[in-house]
C-alpha cells in the first residue's frame, strides 16, 4: 500500500486556484499516474488518511476519488482499497497517448508530425511477464552482443519462409530496430565515390542516416499509384549508384504497394538494394493479398518490430545471405546496434502471437484511415486511400506545406511538412497525416487542417 506521506509527495503541489479540491485531486493524481510518480496497479493509502496528509476533508478525497473511479484510473472492489489502474481509453488504442496529451489535460494541443502507435498494452505486459520468466539461463552467460538470440532468428527467419522467402536461422541478424540495421549496412556497403538512390519521398530517418554519413544522394519519384521502374532503372544506368534504398510495402509516406512486376525488375538491377520491410504487416485492406517480399542476389531485407508493436520496443533485424551476416558481425558498429536480451526475448514472444494482435490492430487502423478519408472529402487538396500503413500523403492546392503547418501550430495541431520526406528539400505542397490517432482527435485535427489550409469551407 502507498503511504499517505509517499502518496502526497508524489502529488507536488496539486491545487490548483482555478479549479475546485476536488477536480485539482483527480487532474494531479492522473499526471502523477501517467508520469510514473505513482505506480499502475498500487493502493491508495485509507480516504480518512490520505485527507489527513492532503489537509482537506475527507469529502474532497472522496469525491476525488469517485471521479477518478469514474474515469476508470481506479478499480475497487467491496472491503478492499481502491488500485490505481490506466482506464481503457488508454490502453485500448492504438495512438500513444502522448499524441494528444494536451486533451487529456484540458488543452487542445495535437502531436502528428510522428507516425507511431501505442503498444497493444495487454499483449504487450503478457509477454513482458512471460520474457521475465525466461531471463534465468541468459543471467548466467555475458550478456554480450551477438548476431540475436537463437529463438529470436528462428522466428524471423520462420515468418520469411511462411511468407515464401525461405529462410535460415544464419541468414538473420538482429539489431536496435531497422534504422540501426540501415545505419549499419550503410556504413558496411557505402561507396563514398558513389552516390545511394532513395525514393522521392521517403522516410526522414533514413536520410538522417544517410546524412549523417555524408552520402550524396540522388531520387527516383514514389506518388501513391507506385514506382516509375523506368525512370528507376534509367538512375541506375546513368547514375551508377552503389546502393539503394526503398520500401516497398505500404510506402512511407504514400502508402503504395508495390506491384510483382515492379519487384521483379527492381531486383534485377545491378546494384545492392535495401528493401525496408517495417510497414509490411499493416495490411489494412479487407482481403489482404500481400506480394511476395522483395528478393534477389542483390536484395537485403530490413524490418522491425517498431510499427505493429511498439516504437519503444528497439528490435529490428536484416535478413541476407549468411555470408553477408558474418561480415556484418565483423563490423565493430555490430555489438553497439545490437538490442539487450530482455528487449529481445519480448519481441520473441510477441512474434510468436503476432496474429491476434495484427487482427486487432488492423481493425482499428482501417476504422481510423477511413474515418480521416470521410473528413478530408471535399477539401482543397488531392489524395488517394492508401491500402495499408499508418498515414494519407495530402497534396494542397492553393497553399504551400510550410504556410499550412505554420497556421496549424498556432491553432494547437502539429504536422510534417512535405520537405521533411524530401532527400532535396522539396515535396513543397505536400502533407503527412496520420490517422493512428482516435476518431475524436482525428476530428478536432482535420478541423484545424481544413482551416490552416485555406479550403473554402468549414469542417463540419
Amino acid at each position: 500500500m502507498e503511504s499517505a506521506r509517499t502518496f502526497t509527495s508524489a502529488l507536488g503541489d496539486w491545487r490548483e486556484d482555478h479549479k475546485s479540491l476536488t477536480t485539482s485531486l483527480a487532474d494531479a493524481v492522473r499526471e502523477a499516474v501517467l508520469d510514473g510518480r505513482i505506480s499502475v496497479g498500487s493502493p491508495l493509502p485509507a480516504e480518512r488518511t490520505l485527507a489527513a496528509a492532503l489537509g482537506v476533508s475527507r469529502g474532497t478525497v472522496v469525491a476525488g476519488l469517485a471521479e477518478l473511479r469514474d474515469d476508470g484510473w481506479l478499480r475497487t472492489r467491496h472491503g478492499s482499497r481502491s488500485v490505481v489502474r490506466l482506464p481503457p481509453r488508454l490502453t485500448e488504442r492504438t495512438a500513444p497517448w502522448s499524441v494528444d496529451r494536451g486533451q487529456v489535460a484540458g488543452a487542445t494541443r495535437i502531436d502528428l508530425t510522428a507516425a507511431v502507435t501505442a503498444a497493444p498494452h495487454g499483449a504487450y505486459l503478457a509477454a513482458l511477464e512471460r520474457a521475465t520468466g525466461r531471463c534465468a539461463t541468459l543471467l548466467v552467460d555475458s550478456g554480450t552482443s551477438t548476431a540475436g538470440l537463437p529463438s529470436l532468428r528462428e522466428a524471423v527467419a520462420d515468418r520469411y519462409t511462411r511468407a515464401g522467402l525461405p529462410t535460415r536461422p544464419d541468414q538473420i541478424l538482429i539489431t536496435s530496430g531497422a534504422m540501426a540495421a540501415l545505419h549499419l549496412l550503410v556504413d558496411q556497403l557505402h561507396d563514398r565515390r558513389r552516390p545511394v538512390l532513395v525514393e522521392q519521398p521517403t522516410f526522414p530517418g533514413a536520410l538522417a542516416v544517410l546524412r549523417g554519413r555524408r552520402a550524396r544522394m540522388i531520387t527516383s519519384p514514389v506518388t501513391a499509384d507506385g514506382w516509375d521502374l523506368d525512370r528507376f532503372a534509367e538512375t541506375v544506368r546513368t547514375d551508377r549508384p552503389g546502393l539503394a534504398y526503398v520500401m516497398p510495402d505500404f510506402h512511407n509516406p504514400t502508402g503504395a504497394m508495390m506491384s510483382a512486376a515492379a519487384r521483379s525488375r527492381l531486383a534485377a538491377l545491378d546494384l545492392p538494394v535495401v528493401a525496408d520491410e517495417t510497414m509490411r504487416d499493416l495490411d489494412l485492406r479487407l482481403s489482404p493479398s500481400p506480394e511476395r517480399h522483395l528478393t534477389g542476389p542483390n536484395v537485403i531485407n530490413i524490418g522491425s518490430t517498431s510499427k505493429v508493436f511498439w516504437s519503444g520496443l528497439r528490435v529490428g533485424w536484416i535478413r541476407a545471405s549468411a555470408a553477408r551476416i558474418r561480415e556484418l558481425l565483423l563490423n565493430p558498429l555490430q555489438p553497439p546496434l545490437s538490442p539487450p536480451p530482455l528487449e529481445q526475448l519480448i519481441a520473441d514472444e510477441l512474434l510468436r502471437d503476432i496474429s491476434s494482435v495484427l487482427a486487432e490492430r488492423t481493425a482499428q487502423l482501417r476504422a481510423q484511415r477511413d474515418h480521416l478519408v470521410a473528413l478530408l472529402a471535399g477539401g482543397d487538396w488531392t489524395y488517394t486511400t492508401p491500402p495499408g500503413g499508418l498515414a494519407v500523403w495530402l497534396r494542397l492546392h492553393h497553399t504551400t506545406a510550410a504556410a499550412s503547418t505554420r497556421r496549424a501550430t498556432r491553432a494547437g495541431l502539429m504536422l510534417s511538412p512535405g520537405p521533411t520526406f524530401a532527400a532535396d528539400r522539396t515535396l513543397t505542397h505536400y502533407l503527412r497525416i496520420p490517422f493512428t490517432a482516435t476518431t475524436d482527435v482525428l476530428d478536432h485535427a482535420g478541423r484545424i487542417l481544413r482551416e490552416s489550409a485555406g479550403a473554402p469551407e468549414a469542417m463540419r
